[in-house]
């Protein structure tokens, strides 16, 4: 068994994808469009570029992602996306990347638990937490 998140966005997908890409250093692996799918023709022509599947891969982690069609979009909730790094300056790295145009929930601090530790939200609505544990 394997578990993968599944990220969905609201037609920014593509965007997200090359932003982790350069935030994180994602590699996307794969990327499919609504275009040439078995969904084509059922596509309005200003969604068939949007992404209907892609494949990325965060410090060897696979996650996934699409564009929700309209009818089918929600509010991004009751989810983070958890990130554990080892070094502080790494852990600023990251979540100052994340942050650019997002809003930042919990700003990167010590905590009893952790070295580093902060909530945010990226500029594509994805929850993120930063995590760099104390040793135990």
């Amino acid at each position: 068994m394997e578990l993968n998140t599944y990220l969905m966005f609201h037609g920014n997908c593509r965007q997200a994808l090359e932003f982790y890409e350069q935030a994180l250093g994602a590699h996307i692996e794969s990327v499919f469009t609504y275009a040439g799918s078995p969904m084509d023709a059922a596509t309005p022509p200003d969604w068939r570029d949007k992404i209907m599947h892609a494949r990325i891969t965060i410090a060897g982690q696979i996650v996934m992602a699409s564009d929700a069609p309209p009818d089918r979009q929600q509010k991004h909730g009751g989810f983070s996306m958890s990130i554990s790094v080892t070094d502080t300056a790494e852990a600023e790295r990251v979540f100052h990347a994340l942050a650019a145009g997002g809003q930042t929930h919990m700003p990167l601090q010590e905590t009893f638990w952790a070295k580093r530790f902060g909530m945010l939200v990226d500029r594509f609505g994805i929850p993120w937490m930063v995590n760099c544990e104390k040793p135990m």
